[in-house]
């Protein structure tokens, strides 16, 4: 993969631009619904008095877009906002939607908000005893951890899923572990999950969320799921 700023040193982070954001192309894929919502906390611009403004920018990328954006790139990007002055919030939120959805190939969503959606109630995978989980039962993997494919960081998170018929907890578990020492981006990490878990369990209703870690002021939960109805929402655990 050739990118522009992904594992290479950067000089200014203030002079972002359209042609700084790196698309990756999602490749072929089976036929799947979802999102990947983006948070950026440290977005901030010149109001119309040129007084600054920080805001938090929640981005709303769909899974089906040819392309999705390297984060590093998008955070550059973002950055290169903190000098330009907007007369009213929207005109930035223009720009970003504008850009990403040209970029993405897709309709980029992009809204600042003051608050995320109420965590849904769960069970957690972890501590189980049980031999399969109950249909229709919203449960989290604790700890979830991969590693990326550029840098080799680890990067952390909790699992969310729900599916239509019982999964087998040690199969589950052993599987969500595998990934320790994996390589691969977020969003990857959530389709190949849906994916396995459909394929291994027979499920026809399902969906699996991973809520990561912020990086760099931004985090990256993708949403995978067999209806275009999704039960998860933009939501965040306490210490993410």
């Amino acid at each position: 993969m050739t990118t522009k700023v992904l594992g290479k040193e950067v000089k200014s982070y203030s002079k972002g631009s359209f042609k700084t954001l790196d698309p990756i192309d999602r490749g072929d894929r089976p036929d799947q619904n979802g999102v990947d919502y983006w948070n950026g906390y440290e977005f901030t611009f010149l109001d119309k008095n040129k007084n600054p403004t920080l805001k938090v920018l929640e981005i709303q990328i769909p899974a089906t877009s040819k392309f999705t954006v390297e984060s590093k790139s998008l955070k550059i990007y973002l950055n290169s906002f903190y000098n330009k002055k907007f007369n009213k919030d929207s005109e930035a939120l223009v720009k970003i939607k504008k850009d990403l959805s040209r970029l993405c190939k897709s309709d980029v969503k992009a809204k600042f908000i003051s608050k995320f959606h109420k965590t849904p109630e769960s069970i957690l995978l972890n501590s189980l005893k049980a031999t399969n989980t109950k249909p229709n039962k919203v449960y989290c993997f604790a700890g979830f951890r991969s590693i990326c494919p550029v840098t080799s960081q680890p990067d952390f998170a909790n699992i969310y899923f729900i599916a239509n018929n019982a999964l087998n907890i040690s199969w589950l578990t052993k599987y969500f572990k595998s990934y320790r020492e994996r390589g691969d981006f977020h969003e990857h990490c959530v389709e190949s999950m849906f994916q396995d878990i459909k394929k291994e369990f027979g499920c026809t209703s399902l969906e699996v969320s991973g809520r990561f870690m912020r990086r760099g002021g931004i985090d990256i939960n993708p949403t995978r799921s067999s209806s275009k109805k999704l039960l998860f929402k933009n939501f965040r655990f306490f210490n993410q």
